[in-house]
């Protein structure tokens, strides 16, 4: 990443002290969002406009690569088709894909927590040489040729000229309105279902033993954790130690949610699981203790293995199909603004 481009997202006071009230309803049982990003006027056609930008590779240096080659919405806005992102070349990353849900409750961004809101966050891929290699003054120069996008924004934001903050704020609009909250968990807890025997129980394991860092009802505390693996002797990856210093942040990592992980494979930070089976094997058998682990990791769980089919049968009542097949996320083949 270039110097000025790293110095720019660090320092972007410009773009991130944006707090305004929410348009969405907040689900039953939630905590209010942390974040606000949405606007009082327009909301509708920002988060389209966003939609578009999203999907679109003219975001990338050589135009092959979108947000979405890392974030298809059939995967909860993640990929399975690599451990690793790809950019542009297909050069490989060094880090797995998060899944975009649910943002408006993230504190922070990022396997290593680099950024405190979306408008930094986005910067981050459209910037790296090995993602989509690009400078924010030519995406303007190129959106600003495309008639479609000068009417798009004229719409949205009442400017045709295309500037930084517009582009920013719609792609953050879109990826905030990524909500997912109507899997089988979230109808019995409204009263509509009820978990299976089996269900249950692995309902009661998880509180067992994963709640304190995957709490209800976001499936993630926000927090960081280690996760019990070796170290990747290739990437060589020190999570939040890259990016505070400090000796104590070695190996912790964001705390991922939950939900939608049937979809959401391969798993962990560097996508070395394929499977929820391996991950539960690894978290039942393989955990390596390290000074920062977390109490309840500071040995293996030792999960009989009716019990890992248990916990396996809850955490597949957290995907949400309603939310993974819904054609308003998907790629925008006609737009509002058509």
């Amino acid at each position: 990443m270039k110097a000025t481009a790293l110095t720019l997202i660090l320092l972007l006071g410009a773009f991130s002290g944006f707090r305004i009230p929410t348009p969405f309803p907040v689900p039953e049982g939630w905590p209010e969002p942390v974040q606000d990003v949405f606007d009082s006027e327009r909301t509708e056609l920002r988060i389209e406009l966003g939609r578009m930008l999203f999907y679109d590779p003219l975001l990338s240096r050589d135009t092959t690569i979108s947000c979405e080659s890392c974030h298809s919405p059939f995967s909860s806005f993640t990929h399975t088709d690599h451990a690793l992102s790809h950019g542009i070349s297909d050069q490989s990353g060094t880090r797995n894909a998060p899944v975009l849900i649910n943002l408006a409750w993230q504190k922070q961004f990022m396997w290593d927590g680099i950024a405190d809101n979306l408008i930094q966050q986005n910067q981050f891929p459209i910037h790296n040489p090995i993602e989509m290699d690009m400078e924010l003054d030519l995406i303007l120069e190129r959106l600003q040729a495309q008639p479609r996008y000068r009417k798009a924004f004229l719409l949205a934001w009442q400017d045709s000229l295309i500037n930084e903050k517009n582009l920013l704020h719609s792609l953050s609009h879109f990826q905030f309105s990524l909500i997912s909250a109507n899997s089988r968990y979230d109808r019995v807890k409204r009263g509509e279902e009820q978990f299976t025997p089996k269900e249950n129980r692995g309902y009661r394991l998880f509180l067992l033993h994963c709640n304190s860092c995957h709490s209800e009802p976001l499936f993630s505390n926000g927090g960081f954790a280690t996760n019990g693996l070796p170290v990747d002797t290739t990437l060589m990856d020190m999570g939040l130690k890259t990016i505070s210093g400090r000796s104590e942040d070695s190996l912790l990592f964001k705390i991922p949610t939950l939900r939608n992980i049937e979809y959401s494979y391969p798993y962990m930070h560097d996508g070395r699981f394929s499977s929820l089976s391996a991950v539960l094997n690894h978290y039942s058998e393989a955990v390596q203790q390290q000074v920062n682990s977390p109490g309840n990791l500071r040995s293996p769980l030792k999960l009989r293995p009716e019990e890992k089919v248990e916990l396996m049968a809850f955490l597949l009542c957290l995907s949400d199909k309603e939310f993974v097949f819904n054609p308003k996320h998907s790629f925008p083949r006609k737009t509002l603004f058509d």
